[in-house]
């Protein structure tokens, strides 16, 4: 497989703007320094959409944010890479980090956004470093600034750091986080795009989508030779669980769940395959029939899958269904921001329900009593995180009923044991 996100990974001082462009970066900067009116149409035809998991059109958010009239524009990286067992962004930080910046400013210069911002997860502090030294290095070699490449152009980027809230993920919660306050969702409309950071009209997305730009910028509509129809491109898949190579593989969207196994080797120790879980931590759960669903967005949904940030995890027969449900919902009550009941009261009685189930303080009877929770939780939640939490559970409960029961602590004389 070509690789085109990792092509540099590994080959090139991370850090160092001269490095980057000896190997081709940079050139697409260029490109659009000499005709920014280039750029929208370019990323349109690419059909690139947004790698963050909503999977939004890029070039129509950009055509978004172009058209709005205002005094000052931004351009917002989201880098708050917090769900569970997805890694894909940090590789790209670590071993790539000039695409992103690249990415970024041939943003600002498609919208009219002269300043951006890289909002980094509080638990990478060493990709602080590595980021702050890449932006300064380019500045210093003309690549962003006050005139870049030496035209009148300018664009300037800084690095912003998050406090470890999973719920700054959330578009408008990092923004509320960049702008000093407490990392919480705000009411749509308006959105983003027309009343972003400071209120003013806001591009964000991805890393993966950012280090996607000069890629798209290059090949234009060649860029659909990879991929699918309506999902072009490659993407960064974070393959963990039971697999005997664990890691990040990239590879076109459309890519089978199989195939993405294979890549890594397969079951360890060549167990049995029990579930896979896609898209994320918040993905469903489903089982090894799954395995012939293209890693797309639309195939996904169909099959009752998700795409989502590209994550798969396996887990083989060894593995509680109870246990591993009980353990994303106490991550999610632990992260919710609380300021709606639905999932501030609704997670925590869901986490204590799987607790009691886990201790044998309650069986099989309250099964559809949890269902119902889970059911009224993602329904009524203000904001994606308030469905992300049950979303896995009632995907157990819908695909694995009966090895949830099974993993149920059985019953011997008055007392429960681990099953």
């Amino acid at each position: 497989m070509e690789q085109l996100l990792l092509k540099r990974a590994g080959k090139v001082n991370p850090v160092s703007s001269l490095d980057y462009a000896a190997a081709g970066g940079y050139e697409m900067l260029k490109k659009a320094v000499a005709d920014p009116e280039c750029i929208i149409p370019l990323v349109t035809a690419s059909g690139l959409r947004g790698r963050g998991g909503a999977g939004f059109p890029t070039g129509q958010k950009w055509q978004m944010v172009k058209a709005e009239a205002a005094d000052q524009k931004y351009i917002v990286c989201n880098a708050d890479e917090g769900e569970p067992g997805t890694n894909k962004d940090r590789v790209l930080l670590c071993k790539d980090p000039h695409a992103v910046l690249e990415g970024m400013a041939i943003a600002g210069l498609a919208v009219g956004a002269d300043h951006g911002v890289l909002y980094i997860r509080a638990e990478y502090p060493y990709v602080h470093t590595i980021l702050r030294k890449a932006i300064a290095d380019a500045e210093a070699h003309g690549f962003l600034g006050e005139k870049i490449l030496g035209s009148g152009k300018k664009f300037t980027a800084e690095v912003r750091t998050g406090q470890g809230a999973y719920i700054c993920g959330e578009e408008t919660a990092l923004l509320e986080s960049i702008e000093g306050r407490r990392g919480e969702t705000r009411m749509k409309p308006p959105y983003p795009t027309s009343a972003g950071l400071w209120g003013k009209p806001t591009v964000i997305n991805n890393v993966e989508t950012m280090a996607s730009v000069p890629i798209v910028m290059e090949l234009g509509e060649n860029y659909r030779k990879y991929g699918t129809e309506k999902c072009p491109g490659t993407k960064l898949f974070t393959v963990s669980g039971h697999v005997e190579r664990p890691g990040v593989y990239e590879a076109p969207l459309g890519t089978t769940i199989g195939e993405l196994l294979a890549m890594a080797g397969g079951m360890k120790n060549q167990a049995t395959l029990k579930a896979v879980q896609t898209g994320g931590c918040s993905g469903p759960i489903v089982g090894p029939d799954k395995l012939n669903v293209p890693m797309a967005i639309e195939e996904c949904a169909a099959a009752g899958c998700s795409l989502g940030t590209g994550d798969l995890m396996f887990v083989d027969e060894s593995t509680n269904l109870v246990d591993l449900c009980q353990n994303i919902v106490e991550f999610y009550a632990g992260e919710s921001c609380g300021k709606c009941v639905p999932c501030r009261l609704g997670l925590h009685k869901l986490d204590q329900m799987l607790k009691d189930m886990l201790n044998g303080k309650l069986g099989e009877e309250s099964i559809d009593e949890l269902s119902a929770l889970a059911d009224h939780t993602s329904r009524c939640a203000l904001c994606p995180l308030g469905a992300a939490g049950p979303a896995p559970l009632q995907s157990v409960l819908r695909n694995f009923r009966a090895d949830f029961i099974a993993d149920l602590p059985v019953k011997s004389g008055e007392e429960y044991c681990h099953g």
